[in-house]
């Protein structure tokens, strides 16, 4: 009797078994899983999106040039409405913006006007407080610092809503905080571009709407510290950096690849430096 007793009891430990098997599965497969490719760029992984982000110092192009693109952006954009797949739809919405933010980008690269950067104690005084926020508020990928606007790659991290503004904070009027002091990097390149209706869409200098709220807080931090820092090092007063910013989501491995790329040659096609790696102010984590 007691022999067969002992036997009731496998059924339930198979169910035990079972069930810490399955549990276990379903853990794990909802765990993020970060994978690298042959270059170690962090793969693309849309659970914590990738920005490509441009901001440039205030007065650096002329407002008829900002609305004249701004204006033919919009038209262009209203004859993408028309297409009915939304999948070709999309996929040009992202060549437009491609091809505007180059444009855009030209005409800044050749812009003389409020190039605060070209001073080393300004581009320095920027660079080490892109690199303080690294793995704090974002995991920074890549950036540059041209003579009137900074490219950014980065992942923004979570932010504590009750925390915000803590930390590397500070209005272009108000008092800088102490920023987190990090050894003497390598060169750095960085941009922004504007998101398509089908994602997260970002205040920019196309259409004026909102940031991921993570992404605002960032550049909200990040400009605010480093305008009274560099103000104080011109010795000027007023506003630093332009309130719009220029960003899009990533959406692939292929886009990640050619931004990268296109910030870290940023300085050389604009006549800078002969070859990547020559200019002082671009650095890339994963290269």
């Amino acid at each position: 009797m007691s022999y067969d007793h002992k036997y009731l009891f496998y059924p339930l430990k198979f169910l035990v078994i079972l069930f810490q098997r399955l549990f276990y599965y379903i853990i794990t497969k909802m765990q993020p899983v970060k994978k690298y490719y042959k270059r170690n760029l962090p793969h693309y992984h849309p659970d914590g999106s990738t920005f490509f982000v441009t901001f440039r110092t205030s007065g650096s192009l002329p407002l008829d040039l900002i609305l004249k693109l701004k204006e033919e952006y919009k038209f262009n954009v209203d004859k993408l409405s028309q297409i009915k797949s939304l999948k070709e739809r999309n996929d040009k919405y992202h060549l437009l913006k491609w091809s505007y933010f180059k444009n855009y980008d030209h005409y800044m690269d050749n812009s003389s006007k409020n190039i605060f950067l070209s001073n080393d104690l300004v581009a320095e005084s920027i660079f080490h407080s892109i690199l303080a926020m690294d793995q704090i508020k974002y995991d920074l990928i890549c950036f540059c610092l041209m003579p009137n606007h900074v490219h950014i790659v980065l992942t923004p991290k979570d932010l504590d809503p009750n925390n915000s503004g803590k930390e590397c904070l500070c209005s272009e009027e108000g008092n800088s905080a102490q920023l987190i002091k990090t050894q003497e990097w390598s060169d750095i390149n960085v941009a922004l571009h504007n998101c398509p209706a089908t994602e997260m869409q970002t205040g920019s200098e196309i259409n004026g709407t909102q940031h991921n709220s993570s992404l605002t807080e960032i550049l909200r931090l990040l400009k605010g510290s480093t305008a009274r820092e560099c103000n104080k090092i011109l010795n000027r007063t007023g506003k630093f950096w332009q309130h719009e910013s220029y960003d899009n989501v990533i959406r692939s491995e292929a886009d990640l690849n050619r931004i990268v790329m296109y910030v870290l040659n940023n300085p050389v096609s604009a006549k800078l430096t002969e070859e990547i790696g020559g200019w002082r102010w671009s650095y890339c984590k994963y290269l």
